[in-house]
């Protein structure tokens, strides 16, 4: 039998790159999806309307999620297996015909970003090409497609205008360890240890965000966060910015501003989905919906955390598998 979830507003329902085994009605409520346009690469935003059925393609082709599905609205779903959704609809004729109606829509606009896209006439640099691929693969976390392609280009353009970048990527790539979270579109991030802040002449974002993690160490937790609640808004340096999305929210728990804290990390989930301290952030929310009550939303939240295959580190992990077994909930 399909179950009934409840979800506050803030709430992480799934993210991109989770295991998809569920299907999703929403039956009361409003949740968002976010995903990556594949024509303009911008963040697209779509409503789940009631009565709508949502994660249905990852769920039945078994792969992994290809959007984040945040709640809003306090929004209430009946959760179905595979085998119960298929089921259902198998039953019900006019259902069937309703999602082929909606598959049949999303296919045509795919396939017409892509005719546009294999149609342009602009002519291609094929350095800047070379260079451009291994930047979004590298960007987009994927470590071993961007050593690959750098390494190309330094062979065919050692003396190229983008060599000294292309060698400084190569660099980063080789090591794995930038802690350059990527933008929504990104699938592979890195499980290694960022490197420690530049603290170079020029580069105030990582100077204020020393000052901050200074701050937190000495207690300071709403200095530590109006600091780097700063290098959000000024959005001077991609990489503190995305460390101090993470930062904002841990300041905000240790505040004991516990709704706060859930939204924080919220927003940076959508922002960043492949976070390398994702799971680090999924475990404080769990502790915010724990400290006010919500053990079954915690419950939900350590879950998710046990349930990644990978790039969770251990302590993460081990924190997580204690808190479920403290509420009673089975590893």
């Amino acid at each position: 039998m399909p179950k009934t979830l409840h979800y506050r507003s803030g709430s992480v329902i799934y993210v991109r790159g989770d295991e998809a085994e569920k299907v999703f009605l929403l039956k009361s409520g409003t949740v968002n999806l976010s995903y990556q346009d594949i024509e303009t690469n911008e963040h697209i935003h779509d409503l789940v309307q009631t009565g709508e059925f949502f994660g249905v393609k990852s769920a039945l082709g078994r792969y992994l999620r290809e959007e984040n599905a945040m709640a809003l609205q306090d929004p209430v779903l009946m959760v179905f297996t595979v085998p119960e959704f298929e089921a259902m609809i198998m039953a019900n004729t006019r259902i069937i015909m309703k999602m082929l109606r909606v598959f049949s829509t999303q296919l045509r606009r795919i396939h017409r970003q892509l005719s546009r896209m294999m149609e342009t006439k602009e002519p291609q640099n094929p350095e800047l090409g070379l260079f451009g691929l291994g930047k979004y693969y590298f960007e987009n976390k994927y470590f071993d497609r961007a050593t690959y392609v750098f390494e190309r280009y330094l062979s065919a353009y050692p003396a190229g205008s983008s060599a000294a970048q292309a060698a400084e990527y190569l660099r980063k790539a080789g090591t794995a360890s930038t802690g350059l979270p990527g933008p929504a579109s990104a699938e592979d991030p890195s499980p290694s240890e960022p490197d420690p802040p530049d603290l170079s002449p020029g580069n105030p974002a990582a100077e204020a965000y020393t000052q901050g993690l200074d701050l937190i160490a000495r207690k300071n937790y709403a200095e530590a966060h109006e600091v780097f609640t700063k290098i959000l808004e000024e959005d001077k340096d991609p990489e503190y910015t995305a460390k101090s999305s993470f930062e904002t929210g841990r300041c905000l728990f240790l505040q004991a501003r516990y709704e706060d804290c859930i939204k924080s990390y919220t927003a940076m989930i959508i922002k960043y989905p492949k976070h390398p301290d994702l799971a680090e952030a999924l475990f404080f929310m769990g502790q915010s919906h724990e400290k006010d009550g919500r053990k079954d939303q915690a419950m939900v939240f350590y879950k998710k955390i046990l349930s990644q295959s990978e790039d969770v580190k251990e302590e993460t992990r081990v924190k997580a598998q204690q808190a479920l077994v403290a509420l009673g909930g089975a590893v």
